[in-house]
């Protein structure tokens, strides 16, 4: 029977009295909730929309709905920055649907990460406007859209729910179809503002600049509406995507529960080596436990691969509860139907477990949830104070367990609370003049309208680059115009997203005969998880890949049952192409500039589902991908006395270490981020460690590192040097195996970076 715990509070201090888990408990931090501050509904609100308002509850606005209300109306493109549900869709739809009701010419578009937010958004807003007994149309638009409803949508249309990719290639190309929309439209509204940076972010920045020209050749104004959680720019990126002044709304009024943060340390299980008990166990036994207290939690976990072992893991609860779904898996690759079948067992409490990747850390309503673990640190402030919102929403009290790993950023964070608990979030970085990206879309330009002799394009000149398309035969110049000439459709050769061009489809072939699709993966991320023999986990269901199509982009697999999984290896090469800066010391050289990268699968390794142990590997055969990005190198020369082999482990833990801390500094993703040793450079046949955005074209991350060497470089030797370990561990130079007196090399190379640097 499950025991039903009253209060966070009283399952708080039982764990405080458990004599299993209060040795790992580091820290516990509280902070308390906040009454809500409220504003009356403005005079001028339609009583239509008034009435839809009562009917759910809502006598009177949040102050950031009414701030946002007031600004829109007075024609003021906007930026509003407040927590996980604290009402941001209200700051949008009120205003749009007043307009509409005034006018009913009035047109919007929606703009949303995912597919699968537009479909929530889109329930949610026609709860609404059945509830004003007003004929609005809104309606989404994108792949799934059916072809008989298109032409509906494009006519009578008056909120267009989509995302960049859709109105990329979907829209914008097509424009003269949807001449209704563009000569009406007066909102575009861009939820989840900080999703879009990195190259990601830079793309959608001209789709909005080619939209906003557009709607100029139209004769429309549209102001901008964004909504996000909190992140360290946020007007900054708003205007740099949009190419437009904002007004930031960044004080809350919205009422938030208490916050219970519990920082909770796995015990080390091997003192010499400084290997802790692994972060999926403690948090399986930790959701475990809530699951048994009757606490409805979500539990995050960083990939794919570790969502599918702590479903396994739990699923164990219900071994002997005939069709029991009460614990659930949810990521990207999941279908449709069952990630809209998952949501709502959250919302009707069906579902009292739900483990997920950062999948859900987007506003899709999945109702009140008491309890989130954090399966190692996220990645960014950001993305842990998202998760965090994800428990407690509104005014219910929280309870929110970090779970650290072995690694080394996590166990300072682990160890140093302040810098999650009192550093703003991230900046996000958006670079639209990476000329790559400036180009490609240039080129969608030009197919939608033709440009002038005197055109901008954007905050851009770009009279030197359309003379330069049309020497390569794109643009042909004719009356004072540059148009289109290539038979190409240029925006079906643009990749918004830079992880790959396309998905790889899973297939299940268990059934005989059968062709059941089950999910798909981005190329760059099935090059190690979906290789032949790979063991692929879906919903605690274990399939091994028989054969991967690569030209086809097809994996087959079938259902096993085995007590392992796999991880693949990636080798990656490096060539300098051009370098842009560079200082020059006695012993060392640190550079920036232009690198390319080749990443190769190598092999994959087997490790036992509990034991964690390597019980077999295997070749990986799949293409190389390539790569362009920026870089800050530093070369120096070998110690003396040093063996290449020496050298070799000395300098991969010397990257693990500096990996390790430059989130600290230039407040990134760790994965934003890469750092690889070379013991001998193309370029120079010296020993080097590169440091690159892993990111195609770069977006400037590895320059702040060139400029912010020195401390990062003492944190990482302060840190590796405070670790208890003795030769080196997880937790401060990476996994060694064979390397003697490890951590004392790795000092040694840190220790002649900075002293030759500073």
């Amino acid at each position: 029977m499950v025991k039903k715990i009253r209060t966070i509070d009283e399952l708080i201090n039982e764990w405080q009295q458990d004599e299993e888990l209060k040795q790992n408990i580091v820290h516990i931090a509280t902070i308390e909730g906040r009454e809500g501050e409220y504003e009356d509904f403005p005079d001028c609100l339609h009583p239509s929309l008034k009435k839809a308002l009562l009917e759910r509850g809502i006598e009177k606005l949040y102050s950031h709905q009414r701030q946002a209300f007031d600004l829109a109306l007075a024609g003021k493109s906007f930026t509003a920055i407040t927590p996980t549900a604290s009402g941001k869709s209200l700051c949008y739809h009120l205003p749009v649907l007043q307009k509409i009701l005034e006018d009913s010419s009035t047109r919007a578009i929606y703009l949303f990460p995912t597919k699968a937010l537009a479909q929530d958004q889109k329930a949610d807003l026609n709860d609404l406007i059945d509830s004003m007994n007003e004929e609005i149309y809104c309606y989404t638009y994108d792949g799934d859209t059916a072809p008989n409803i298109r032409q509906k949508v494009r006519k009578a249309g008056h909120i267009v729910m989509t995302n960049p990719d859709m109105l990329h290639s979907g829209i914008l190309p097509h424009h003269t179809k949807w001449v209704s929309l563009f000569e009406n439209l007066k909102f575009i509204v861009i939820d989840e503002l900080h999703t879009y940076k990195g190259v990601f972010g830079s793309h959608v920045a001209h789709v909005l600049r080619r939209l906003v020209r557009i709607c100029e050749f139209y004769g429309s104004q549209p102001i901008f509406i964004c909504t996000s959680a909190t992140i360290k720019n946020p007007k900054e990126l708003a205007e740099k995507l949009t190419n437009t002044k904002h007004v930031l709304i960044e004080k809350s009024g919205a009422p938030a529960g208490k916050k219970t943060f519990i920082f909770y340390n796995p015990p080390i299980v091997h003192k010499t080596f400084g290997v802790r008990r692994s972060a999926v166990l403690e948090a399986t036994n930790l959701a475990a436990r809530l699951y048994k207290a009757g606490i409805q939690t979500i539990v995050f976990a960083k990939s794919r691969v570790t969502v599918e072992r702590l479903v396994t893991y739990l699923k164990e609860l219900t071994k002997n509860k005939i069709n029991d779904g009460s614990i659930q898996g949810y990521r990207g690759g999941y279908l449709p139907s069952e990630r809209r079948r998952i949501e709502k067992g959250l919302r009707d409490g069906s579902i009292q477990i739900v483990v997920s990747t950062n999948a859900l850390e987007l506003g899709v309503d999945i109702g009140q949830l008491q309890a989130c673990i954090m399966t190692g640190y996220p990645g960014n402030i950001a993305s842990a104070w998202q998760q965090a919102g994800r428990a407690g929403r509104r005014q219910d009290s929280a309870l929110i367990i970090y779970v650290a790993n072995s690694s080394a950023l996590d166990q300072y964070i682990v160890n140093h609370p302040d810098y999650l608990l009192g550093n703003s979030p991230e900046e996000a970085l958006i670079n639209p003049e990476n000329i790559l990206i400036l180009m490609s879309h240039l080129k969608c330009a030009s197919f939608e309208l033709p440009f002038s002799t005197d055109d901008t394009y954007g905050e851009f000149e770009v009279q030197e680059l359309l003379e330069y398309l049309q020497e390569e035969g794109v643009l042909v110049k004719t009356n004072a115009h540059y148009y289109w000439m290539s038979d190409r459709f240029p925006a079906k050769d643009v990749n918004l997203r830079s992880a790959a061009e396309e998905n790889v489809v899973i297939i299940d072939q268990t059934v005989p005969g059968g062709t059941k699709v089950i999910g798909e993966m981005d190329t760059y991320s099935a090059m190690t998880l979906l290789h032949e023999e790979a063991i692929y986990l879906h919903q605690g269901v274990q399939y091994q890949v028989e054969k991967l199509d690569w030209e086809e982009k097809k994996a087959y697999v079938r259902e096993v049952d085995v007590n392992y999984y796999t991880d693949a290896n990636l080798a990656v090469e490096l060539k300098v192409l051009s370098e842009d800066k560079a200082a020059s010391y006695e012993d060392v050289t640190v550079s920036y500039g232009d690198v390319s990268l080749v990443a190769v699968p190598t092999i994959f390794k087997k490790i036992h589902m509990t034991t964690l142990d390597n019980i077999g590997s295997g070749k990986v055969h799949i293409p190389p991908m390539e790569m362009h990005t920026n870089a800050t190198w530093i070369s120096f020369s070998l110690p003396e006395n040093w063996s290449e082999e020496m050298l070799t482990d000395a300098l991969t833990g010397a990257a693990y270490a500096i990996g390790s801390f430059i989130p600290v500094f230039i407040q990134c993703d760790r994965k934003d981020v890469t750092v690889v040793p070379q013991v001998k450079a193309v370029h120079n046949g010296r020993p080097t460690l590169f440091i690159y955005d892993s990111y195609p074209g770069g977006i400037g991350l590895s320059e702040k590192v060139y400029d912010l060497l020195v401390p990062i470089l003492e944190l990482t030797i302060q840190h590796v040097q405070s670790c208890p370990c003795e030769q080196g561990c997880p937790s401060c130079i990476g996994a060694q195996d064979h390397l003697t007196d490890g951590k004392e090399k790795v000092l040694k190379i840190l220790n002649i970076l900075l002293n030759e640097v500073m």
